[in-house]
């Protein structure tokens, strides 16, 4: 290829290798448009040049703000969106005050939570926590563990739900909210044991959503536990609650308790090794069909009747 379409293509970030291959397949001649449109094809992602170190990327800041740090980093696009596990959003507030007994705001109960998500894969973990937590902890509200929250926000973990003082009096926007929208956003899970009452009779979309992905959990000796059957007994398990593309229920091969003395016939959830098929007729069923056989159109005899 020539030199300086080899540049224009390794300057944009392809490596040498897939643009030779593209080149080869459609020939030498081929236009700069269709040469990209095979890369992209192909999967190929552009990288930075081993030669030399590029600056990273500006960033649109907001007016007023000092620098690109400024910007909330929960804003930014960085879901979890090539991976097959659904974006995790955590209410903090629930999950530090149940691990503190509903006495104290405990930030270990939100660590725990967010590591056990982390340990399973979830690259997109949000919890939300109203900003006036940040403040000195009071009698009336204490807290536990403050430094976590400092923590988890330079992770970009946690995010504050904006609150003021107006008149000596705080006025605190409705975190629930920003909970339920991010996540429905997001087509994620909202881990908490509220059922958003209020917010379920406000929008009929988020009624359907919050009944179907909310991951209630509880905390056995500091150990954040989901329960395995998130919407029910006959739900999905919780991996594949916590899947974008959940996998089909293996089959039970649980042998049958009651053994040839069954009688549910092919009603039967159980493993019957007698039965090679699986597609027996209950018994009520089999006799009633060899009734209707023996007594049918064609046949004169009746069935017996029972008399005194």
């Amino acid at each position: 290829a020539p030199l300086s379409r080899m540049d224009f293509f390794c300057k944009l970030g392809y490596g040498k290798q897939d643009v030779c291959k593209v080149l080869q397949s459609l020939g030498q001649g081929a236009l700069e448009d269709d040469v990209l449109k095979e890369l992209i094809r192909m999967g190929s992602k552009p990288q930075a040049p081993e030669s030399r170190a590029q600056p990273a990327p500006l960033r649109l800041v907001p007016r007023g703000s000092g620098s690109a740090l400024d910007v909330p980093p929960w804003l930014h696009e960085d879901g979890d969106s090539s991976s097959h596990l659904r974006p995790i959003v955590i209410d903090g507030s629930n999950v530090a005050m149940s691990h503190g007994n509903k006495e104290v705001f405990s930030c270990w109960g939100i660590r725990l939570a967010v590591d056990w998500f982390r340990q399973r894969g979830h690259t997109y973990v949000k919890v939300f926590v109203p900003s006036w937590r940040k403040e000195p902890p009071r009698q009336d509200s204490p807290i536990a563990d403050q430094h976590i929250l400092a923590e988890l926000e330079k992770q970009s973990v946690l995010v504050y739900t904006p609150s003021r003082k107006v008149k000596g009096k705080r006025v605190v926007c409705y975190d629930d909210r920003y909970i339920v929208k991010v996540a429905y956003e997001k087509d994620g899970v909202i881990v908490s044991n509220d059922h958003y009452r209020d917010l379920q009779n406000e929008n009929p979309e988020w009624k359907w959503f919050i009944e179907q992905r909310l991951l209630m959990y509880s905390f056995v000796s500091n150990r954040f536990m989901p329960p395995d059957d998130p919407l029910g007994r006959h739900g999905p398990t919780l991996n594949n609650f916590l899947s974008k593309k959940p996998l089909p229920p293996e089959p039970k091969w649980q042998p049958c308790p009651y053994g040839k003395k069954c009688t549910y016939g092919n009603k039967c959830k159980f493993y019957h090794p007698e039965r090679p098929h699986q597609g027996q007729l209950p018994v009520a069923d089999e006799l009633r069909a060899k009734i209707k056989v023996s007594f049918g159109p064609g046949n004169e005899e009746e069935p017996p009747r029972c008399g005194p």
